[in-house]
């Protein structure tokens, strides 16, 4: 199987990893494997750290209201409308919309299970007005 000529997302920015204890597995990040806190809070009964593992992206979202054992695969794209209408024309069910902190966004599984969420970054200011924040 070839690639396409024009992959359809543009970065893997983020894996939201469920965790029933967010500060353990954030201090074994950080601790043991050597990564970079970005930031730790715990605001309306959720607890969510951002960890970097590399320079650059995927950055880790740990947190403690993500129902399930698999991770979600956060791509960024360029135009969440676009990339939609591209899934829908290949045969994807689209979901309903929701919103993360760094833009519009639309989250869904795959027949196998694995769970994937596509986003536009309308608002990049939002990581650094986190960067710091040690609630935990």
């Amino acid at each position: 199987m070839t690639a396409p000529a024009d992959p359809p997302f543009e970065e893997l920015d983020f894996l939201y990893i469920p965790s029933a204890d967010v500060a353990a597995d954030r201090d074994h990040f950080v601790d043991v494997l050597g990564g970079r806190c970005v930031f730790a809070i715990d605001a309306m009964g959720t607890r969510v750290a951002m960890v970097e593992l590399s320079a650059g992206p995927p950055r880790i979202l740990l947190t403690d209201h993500l129902a399930g054992e698999r991770p979600i695969l956060v791509y960024r794209v360029a135009s969440l409308d676009r990339a939609t209408e591209r899934l829908v024309a290949r045969g994807w069910e689209r979901p309903a919309s929701l919103e993360i902190p760094s833009g519009p966004c639309r989250s869904f599984g795959t027949p196998g299970g694995h769970r994937l969420a596509i986003y536009e970054r309308t608002r990049p200011e939002v990581e650094e007005h986190f960067a710091g924040r040690r609630d935990f």
